[in-house]
């Protein structure tokens, strides 16, 4: 098969780029007319203005608020809050004890209890379950309801960390739940002489306790309101769900102890998905041991002590029991919540508890703090570098010019159709500091055309024809911008990952458009220079097209081997005539 001609490579690079523009003009099109996409660049705090919150700590009484803490709430909130997609928020301290959560645009109560939770998971001994409103009604084959029973499972070492429930090392449902949802809880007697030191132990049942679980209402919204417990007392409690009540006793493993949390569909045990929603915990080797420890522990008792509790915010998420020892600190979550619950909780769990419990104080919209007069300035400065930029192509390359501004032009629609699909997608936000590395850009892009071109001159001053010129100006100067923009890159990835909130928006755009330099470069520049070198006007070197080789200073000579030179003519007919 005959090799393929530089002017056919250059043609089905140019329809690449086409199509790529062309795709991504359709997919934002498609997203704007069925999703919610906007047609043009989401704008960060600074430009747009949002909603500020206010969040106030909260404590049993015996926990005292200390800087550190407040300092370590900040930074989970904070990775809590980029890990929601918001670009450019902003989290601080305001005074020694509450945090500042400013975030773009208007924020639903979803995200805004999201940031705010503690998100602190527990895992905690069932002392006493009872009916909190209706308690569902087990099936006769013992499957799961949809009101909200759930299990977890743990892997041992001859089973998948996702091995199905039904095998020795899952913990399922209670089977029998209303063997404890009618009977009032028998407080001990022996509860109030000593502090018991099993957390499974009935002596931790007192009287106060057995009133307060008689007393609560599950049915309430607001039961819980104001609810902070203390991980080394017991704990009087609900279902999320509200279908149970529970005394629950000290935590036996942290919410610090978990490693990793992801969501996700859960498998079963020959491998095959499955359309239940489970989170999946990997516990550090600490609570890995304090988990199989406990699971030793409780894997004989009577129900409900056979169950282990995994509390959210104080409250029971699910509630299942042992059917084997699990030892090796990974479990597996379900409790019919939907998958975006399920990634939303993953996520808060996976950045670690909060050290303290939050609640909202305040919440207001607040202003741009640049605003359109700033943004329109940074616009204006941009066009301002473009045009001197096309301008200075124009006077030094003529009509090769040309195809510099058609390259930064076809660079800008690319990057501009990507950073509004990256708004949609993943709520990209321009900030000033993002708009700021979008005008720097310009100047990296420009570089690349003039490195390419000028390798071209200097092939046509050796004595090179056009199409040779361009062909090994391509192969030498590619290198150099490779290199080039190479170091870009990794200046911008460094500075993405190092620097403040403030500066990763000029990082990004920074990185983004570098990238972007190299597409334009290798898929349209390089392609249209290869097929205009062979037009009459730039081949035969007339003067205003920037290649004429009299102008250039070329040699009249040129080296063609063993010892002999060729003289060629100082200009063709055609640029004669032009020169006069």
């Amino acid at each position: 098969m005959a090799a393929a001609t530089p002017r056919g490579v250059a043609r089905r690079s140019l329809i690449w780029f086409l199509v790529l523009l062309v795709g991504l003009g359709a997919l934002l099109g498609s997203a704007h007319q069925w999703s919610t996409a906007q047609l043009s660049p989401k704008l960060g705090l600074d430009l747009e203005g949002g909603t500020q919150m206010v969040l106030e700590p909260q404590t049993n009484g015996s926990q005292a608020v200390t800087p550190d803490l407040i300092t370590q709430a900040r930074d989970i909130i904070s990775q809590r809050v980029d890990a929601s997609g918001f670009s450019g928020a902003e989290v601080a301290t305001l005074g020694d004890t509450n945090i500042v959560v400013s975030v773009p645009g208007v924020v639903d109560e979803a995200t805004k209890n999201a940031i705010e939770k503690s998100s602190a998971m527990q895992f905690r001994p069932v002392l006493v379950a009872t009916a909190g409103i209706v308690l569902p009604t087990p099936s006769a084959s013992g499957s799961v309801s949809p009101s909200g029973s759930s299990s977890t499972t743990g892997s041992t070492p001859a089973a998948s960390s996702k091995a199905s429930p039904t095998k020795s090392a899952s913990a399922s449902p209670s089977a029998t739940p209303k063997a404890t949802s009618s009977a009032s809880p028998s407080p001990s007697p022996s509860a109030s002489s000593a502090t018991p030191t099993d957390p499974t132990s009935e002596e931790w049942v007192t009287q106060a306790l057995a009133d307060q679980l008689q007393a609560l209402d599950c049915s309430k919204a607001d039961a819980l309101d104001g609810l902070v417990d203390d991980i080394k007392k017991p704990l009087v409690t609900c279902s999320t769900d509200r279908t149970e009540k529970y005394i629950l006793g000290p935590v036996v493993v942290a919410g610090d102890q978990i490693e990793d949390a992801s969501a996700g569909y859960s498998t079963n045990s020959q491998g095959v998905t499955t359309s239940t929603v489970a989170i999946n915990l990997t516990l550090k080797s600490t609570g890995a041991q304090a988990y199989a420890d406990i699971s030793r522990t409780m894997v004989s008792l009577a129900n409900p002590r056979n169950r282990l509790a995994a509390t959210l915010d104080s409250r029971v998420l699910v509630a299942p029991r042992f059917n084997s020892v699990i030892p090796d600190g990974h479990a597996q979550i379900t409790g019919g919540f939907t998958l975006a619950e399920a990634q939303a909780l993953a996520k808060s769990l996976k950045f670690g508890a909060l050290p303290l419990s939050f609640k909202l104080q305040t919440s207001t919209d607040i202003s741009p703090l640049l605003g359109k007069e700033q943004l329109r300035f940074g616009l204006i400065a941009g066009l301002v570098g473009l045009l001197v930029v096309f301008l200075y192509s124009l006077l030094q390359y003529r009509v090769l010019g040309l195809v510099t501004i058609a390259s930064i032009v076809v660079a800008a629609a690319l990057t501009y159709l990507v950073v509004t699909i990256l708004g949609w997608s993943h709520n990209l936000r321009l900030d000033m500091a993002g708009v700021t590395g979008l005008i720097v850009a310009i100047g990296f892009t420009a570089d690349s055309f003039i490195v390419y071109f000028e390798r071209i001159r200097d092939e046509l001053r050796e004595g090179r024809s056009l199409a040779s010129a361009v062909e090994t100006g391509w192969a030498r100067a590619k290198r150099t911008i490779l290199a080039a923009d190479g170091v870009n890159f990794l200046a911008a990835a460094v500075l993405y990952v190092l620097a403040s909130s403030s500066v990763r928006g000029f990082a990004f755009t920074l990185g983004l458009t570098t990238l972007i330099d190299l597409v334009v470069v290798f898929l349209f520049t390089h392609p249209m220079v290869s097929l205009l070198s062979h037009r009459p006007f730039f081949r035969d070197g007339h003067p205003s097209s920037g290649l004429d080789p009299r102008r250039l200073g070329a040699s009249t000579t040129s080296y063609a081997g063993r010892g002999r030179f060729v003289s060629r003519p100082t200009a063709v007919a055609g640029a004669e005539g032009g020169a006069r």
